[in-house]
Order: C-alpha cells, then sequence, then structure tokens
C-alpha cells in the first residue's frame, strides 16, 4: 500500500468532522479535492471507511482501527518536526566528547553544566583518557570531538591549536613570592615538579633551562599539571604549569607568578575530517574555545615550541 500524507489528513478530517465539506474547511482545500484523496485512500485500503447516517460519515469499525494507527503516524511526525527544530536550534541531540584527565575533572564540568542547561535536550558522553587514544577515537569518528595536547597531524583528523600561557607555582610564602617574574635562573635550587619527559611540554621546559644555562632539578614527573598544583599547594615542590589549571586550582597555599621566558602549553581540539559535523559539536567548540580565551597567550602557531 502506498499512502499519501495529504490522503491520510483527508481521512482524519473527514473522520473528525464528519462531513466531507467541513473536512475541505479544516484542511484550507475543496470539496472535490478532499473527495478525490478520500476515495483514492480508499482504493489503497480496499475496506469501506465511512457510513452514512443521519446526514452525517460515520466511520466504520475497520476505519476506527485504522484511525488510531494514523494518529500514531501524525504524533510521530509531530515528534519529528519538534526533533527537527530543536537540533536546528542546538537544543536537542548527542555530544560526546574525548579529552585529557585534567579537563575531565577541572575545567570542562563547569562549562559543561551552563552549554547543557541552555540545552535541556542534549545528552552528553565524556571520556577521558591518553592523547593516543583520544585521537584512535577521533580517527574512526566515534567522538565528536577531542581535547587533546600538542598535536602533530593526520589526514583524518582536522586540528585547532590553542596556546596557553604558563605560570611558575610554588607553596605560599615562598622566597619565590618576592619576584615578580620567575625565570630558570630562580628555580636552580628548587626542587621541580614536571610533565612527563616524554611530552612537548617537557621538552619546551627543558630548552628553557638550557637556554639560561642552568640544570633542572628533576624531582616528580607527573602526567596531569592538576597532579603538580595539589602537591605545590601541600608545601612540596615548585613547578611550571598551564595558567588554566593554575586558576583550576588556585587555593591559600599556593602562589603564582609569569614564566619568563614566555613559555606556552597548547591544546588542540581535534574532530573528524570526513563526515558530516553536527550543529551541536561546532556550538561546543566556538563555546569551548571562548572559555579558553582568558588564558590564551597571543603566539602565532607553534613558534613558542
Amino acid at each position: 500500500m502506498k499512502f499519501k500524507l495529504r490522503q491520510l489528513e483527508a481521512f482524519q478530517a473527514i473522520a473528525q468532522t464528519g462531513s466531507v465539506t467541513r473536512a475541505a474547511k479544516t484542511l484550507g482545500i475543496s470539496q472535490p479535492a478532499t473527495s478525490r484523496l478520500l476515495s483514492d485512500f480508499s482504493n489503497s485500503v480496499a475496506i469501506e471507511l465511512f457510513q452514512r447516517k443521519d446526514g452525517r460519515l460515520i466511520p466504520t469499525s475497520e476505519a476506527r482501527y485504522l484511525l488510531s494507527e494514523v494518529g500514531r503516524v501524525f504524533d510521530s511526525l509531530r515528534h519529528l518536526e519538534e526533533l527537527n527544530r530543536d537540533l536546528t536550534d542546538r537544543t536537542a541531540g548527542h555530544l560526546r566528547i574525548a579529552c585529557l584527565p585534567g579537563f575531565a575533572s577541572s575545567h570542562l564540568p563547569q562549562l559543561l553544566a551552563q552549554f547543557l542547561q541552555q540545552r535541556p535536550g542534549v545528552n552528553l558522553t565524556l571520556e577521558p583518557d591518553r592523547p593516543e587514544r583520544i585521537l584512535e577515537w577521533i580517527i574512526g569518528e566515534q567522538y565528536d570531538c577531542g581535547i587533546s595536547e600538542r598535536f602533530s597531524g593526520h589526514p583524518a583528523v582536522e586540528h585547532l591549536d590553542i596556546a596557553i600561557k604558563t605560570v611558575c607555582i610554588f607553596p605560599k610564602g615562598h622566597r619565590l613570592s618576592a619576584l615578580e617574574r620567575v625565570s630558570p635562573l630562580d628555580l636552580v635550587d628548587e626542587k621541580i615538579i614536571h610533565a612527563r619527559k616524554d611530552s612537548p611540554f617537557f621538552t619546551s621546559l627543558a630548552r628553557c633551562f638550557s637556554d639560561h644555562g642552568v640544570l633542572m632539578n628533576s624531582w616528580v614527573e607527573v602526567r596531569q599539571f592538576s597532579t603538580a598544583c595539589i602537591m605545590v599547594a601541600q608545601g612540596q615542590g615548585v613547578s611550571v604549569v598551564s595558567m588554566l589549571d593554575a586558576e583550576q586550582f588556585k587555593s591559600a597555599d599556593m602562589e603564582t607568578r609569569p614564566f619568563d621566558p614566555e613559555l606556552v602549553h597548547w591544546l588542540s581540539i581535534l574532530r573528524p575530517a570526513s563526515g558530516s559535523r553536527s550543529l551541536l559539536s561546532l556550538d561546543f567548540v566556538d563555546t569551548f574555545v571562548e572559555s579558553l580565551r582568558p588564558y590564551t597567550a597571543n603566539v602565532p602557531p607553534r613558534q613558542a615550541d
């Protein structure tokens, strides 16, 4: 059977009004057009749809059964229209984000809470993991976007690089608090908590020390800046970390100073290069980038490294 929606509308309108004339007015079409739609629909289903009684068209028992199903069809269509409107307005959908572990516990929860508050129909998946795993997920199009550390490139991935300012952090009352800026020369005798030695940021930091002719006193190697912040706030060691993390873990027990020379921590926002991009995911990326603006360094792409 092949039905047209207009035929279903005519059938439903006639059943509700009991008259082809009144149904035509409801539909905003002529009476002959309404009669033709009903006739075509009746021929398609091959059953008697109406009986005339006291000047009204009364649905047969078979027609009443059909009417319940037609009602479900129009309810589904209305739902699709609402869903389409929500998707167009970015108020519904499923957003899948992969990120570095530090973001899942510090910056993103509050940002996402505000983002979702304006989009009550949106479902969210937030998955923290290592940069290597995030890249695999984006290549496989399992996630809409990934927030990772400096990205070297892949043909299946588009990326946006953002330079985040860094600061030196140290315990409250430390001798470094007397300085306006901290350089590698000021950290010669300090125990340094730093990023893992195979990370691009550690390479940049070690180069700063080398350029100043001093040796970094490596003490604790960590994967996340947040770990360094917590340890420093407990009075242990000093570190150079992303300003974003320092702000998130700021406490009365930790102080910060600009690090000299300027050193940035590169973040990369990854997205699959192929496939369609939902308006929702594009909205999130814009929101995320805007949230980083207070911490963003104004440097040419990758020159700081």
